[in-house]
């Protein structure tokens, strides 16, 4: 029974949202434009914030989903068994985000559908590394350095914060922050040199301070 939810859980995270919207809507695969990846991020920037948006809620609610069918095993009582199969059930739908085999195998990075998961096993870090993620894009507008801080973020709280006693869950959140600097490296790359694309937002802000700068 355990190993059918985790071949369904990568099924779920195997849907291509971004590939789907992008064909069925626009008549292109988003894969071929702006940063080449199938996520929300750049379905935001390609396609606009309406179709960004719907990507991203679809890529969270699979790791939502894929973690929650933990409920069709009721006969599993023990709290560190139900949350290690529920981190199983989560990266299986991550590694479906990543590796699409609806998709050719070539999928997003993840994050969204990370998250998804995230709010299934702790409701509350969620908030917290919701927050981290805001703030840190609030400030640079840079969604990849965002997602890389909000996930090291998440491996402080579990790790230090919250002090949670599973081994394998404190594994899980250690992993995580290393899964989202390494799928990021061409990001920090970019940041590093200058090149990082930013997403559209609070513009008014940038228009103020460029007017400010103008008057100097």
């Amino acid at each position: 029974m355990e190993f059918l939810l985790i071949i369904l859980a990568y099924l779920i995270g195997s849907v291509p949202t971004s590939v789907w919207v992008s064909k069925h809507f626009f008549d292109v695969d988003i894969r071929e434009y702006g940063s080449g990846n199938a996520g929300a991020t750049n379905t935001y920037r390609v396609l606009g914030a309406r179709w960004g948006t719907l990507v991203m809620v679809v890529d969270v609610l699979k790791g939502l989903i894929a973690t929650s069918l933990v409920v069709f095993t009721p006969y599993m009582t023990h709290p560190f068994a139900k949350t290690n199969f529920m981190v199983g059930l989560g990266l299986a739908a991550i590694v479906g985000h990543i590796f699409p085999i609806l998709a050719s195998f070539k999928g997003g990075k993840g994050v969204a559908t990370l998250f998804g998961m995230i709010i299934a096993l702790q409701p509350v870090v969620a908030v917290c590394c919701v927050g981290v993620f805001l703030l840190v894009l609030f400030l640079t507008r840079f969604v990849s350095l965002s997602s890389i801080l909000a996930s090291i973020a998440f491996a402080v709280f579990i790790l230090f914060i919250w002090n949670e006693k599973e081994p394998l869950y404190r594994i899980f959140a250690i992993s995580v922050a290393l899964m989202v600097i390494l799928t990021h490296q061409k990001n920090i790359n970019r940041i590093l040199k200058g090149t990082e694309s930013k997403v559209p937002i609070l513009k008014h802000r940038d228009r103020r301070k460029n007017k400010s700068k103008d008057l100097d």
